[in-house]
């Protein structure tokens, strides 16, 4: 069984993109964020002469986060249990679904803007809602992952230059404690091989020529449960998507379990 995260930037831009990815890459779940679409515009009828349900909690320009599956969806839950929304909206930032054997949920965690932002404290609170609204599925016998863009470097390794970012959000002691926090569920990094270079950067920004130059970072994430994690049989960033025109700034994380 093959599954994805992948943060597209726009579905409507990347469309062509992504059913061309989804026809060769074979992958039988994907978790799709910052889908920037409202859910009746979403391209249900594309996806469906594919092969693919959709799953989708989306509401406009901003965020949104689908879950598409070729091998069925059921038990679907949009948005955080206890999401402690911003400036008094709750957002479109999580979905979950059960997909055949696997349960998993596609998150857009806050991006935090600033240091000392409201957003920023918005992004920690958001951090301790996730962890309450997994540990249970965390701590069972199915295979259960957290898939998605976390926003968040685990490491110093996870950064092409750590003086870069430092006083950034992304690789804050708070922020990569709440990372920890949600480790200590029962959730493990699952990390991927990089199909180049040494470290699996999974965003490039689009200035400054950082993806030419791998000046990247790994913030899009697959956090498994221990059933999960002993399934993996290979992980790998698909750097070749990040590729060319109209390409999102994020490339795609593949697993493959044996499930």
């Amino acid at each position: 069984m093959r599954i994805a995260t992948w943060n597209v930037n726009s579905i409507t831009a990347r469309l062509p993109r992504l059913l061309a990815w989804l026809e060769s890459s074979g992958t039988d779940v994907l978790c799709l964020q910052e889908a920037k679409i409202a859910e009746e515009q979403f391209p249900f009828d594309q996806l469906r002469e594919l092969g693919y349900e959709a799953a989708v909690h989306a509401t406009g320009r901003w965020n949104g986060v689908a879950v598409l599956s070729r091998v069925g969806i059921e038990d679907v839950v949009k948005g955080l249990p206890g999401d402690p929304g911003f400036d008094g909206v709750t957002e479109p930032r999580a979905i979950s679904a059960t997909c055949g054997p696997v349960r998993v949920w596609s998150v857009y965690v806050p991006n935090g803007r600033e240091v000392g932002h409201p957003h920023y404290a918005y992004k920690l609170q958001w951090f301790e809602a996730l962890k309450a609204a997994v540990y249970g599925d965390a701590q069972g016998s199915r295979p259960f992952a957290v898939l998605g863009d976390y926003n968040v470097a685990p490491t110093d390794d996870d950064v092409f230059d750590p003086a870069a970012f430092e006083g950034s959000t992304h690789v804050t002691p708070a922020e990569r404690t709440a990372l920890a926090a949600l480790r200590e569920a029962g959730l493990g990094d699952v990390v991927p091989r990089p199909l180049k270079y040494d470290h699996p950067f999974t965003y490039w920004d689009y200035r400054q020529l950082c993806f030419p130059k791998n000046r990247g970072m790994r913030i899009d994430l697959v956090y498994g449960n221990q059933p999960f994690a002993q399934a993996v049989k290979d992980a790998y960033v698909d750097r070749e998507e990040r590729k060319g025109k109209g390409a999102s700034d994020h490339a795609p994380v593949v697993v493959d379990l044996d499930v």
